[in-house]
């Protein structure tokens, strides 16, 4: 079984800001796939089902970014699922706009969702999906919190896209795969 976690944070006031394009992810996949995320347990809502002939659990924590790791551990340790079974889906303000990177390891790039997540399992050895989200001019909190512009919004959603298609590439053909499809690649 493969955890694919796409972090946000719950609430409407937070919908589809520049912080939820993780939970964004999360809902092209479910919609895709007829996956429901009507479950509420392990501190998040989720749904299971099968993409590209693995079977899946799809996640948004509700503990908000900061404390991720808290759901992801409680899944991971439920399910028994192995740390190269886990693709983390989330924001990256160094990333540009209009392109995402895929990692295999490596520390939280200062991330305080995949900083817990890495605290709570103990490893940094689980796939991200990095989407940009660029860098903000002032202030970084009311811009990660904030809404994607009209201009940005046709970028987002054509990341999104090839960040589901990241997601399929990844259970179809494993994540090295992926990464040499996808990173620099830009819209």
């Amino acid at each position: 079984m493969f955890l694919i976690v796409g972090l946000g944070n719950v609430g409407i006031r937070y919908e589809h800001t520049r912080h939820n394009i993780g939970f964004d992810c999360i809902e092209l996949l479910s919609k895709k796939y007829g996956i429901s995320l009507n479950k509420e347990g392990f501190r998040g809502t989720y749904g299971e089902g099968v993409i590209e002939n693995n079977e899946v659990l799809l996640l948004k924590p509700s503990t908000y970014m900061n404390l991720s790791g808290e759901s992801v551990a409680e899944v991971v340790n439920f399910y028994k699922i192995e740390s190269n079974n886990i693709i983390v889906i989330h924001d990256d303000i160094d990333i540009p706009i209009g392109r995402l990177r895929i990692r295999i390891h490596g520390s939280a790039g200062g991330h305080n969702g995949v900083k817990n997540i890495i605290f709570n399992l103990s490893t940094d050895e689980f796939t991200r999906i990095k989407i940009g989200i660029g860098r903000p001019e002032g202030e970084l909190i009311p811009y990660v919190l904030g809404k994607f512009s009209k201009n940005d919004k046709i970028h987002i959603k054509k990341v999104l896209d090839m960040g589901r298609e990241a997601v399929e590439c990844i259970l179809r053909n494993g994540a090295e795969e992926a990464m040499n499809r996808f990173n620099g690649l830009a819209l």
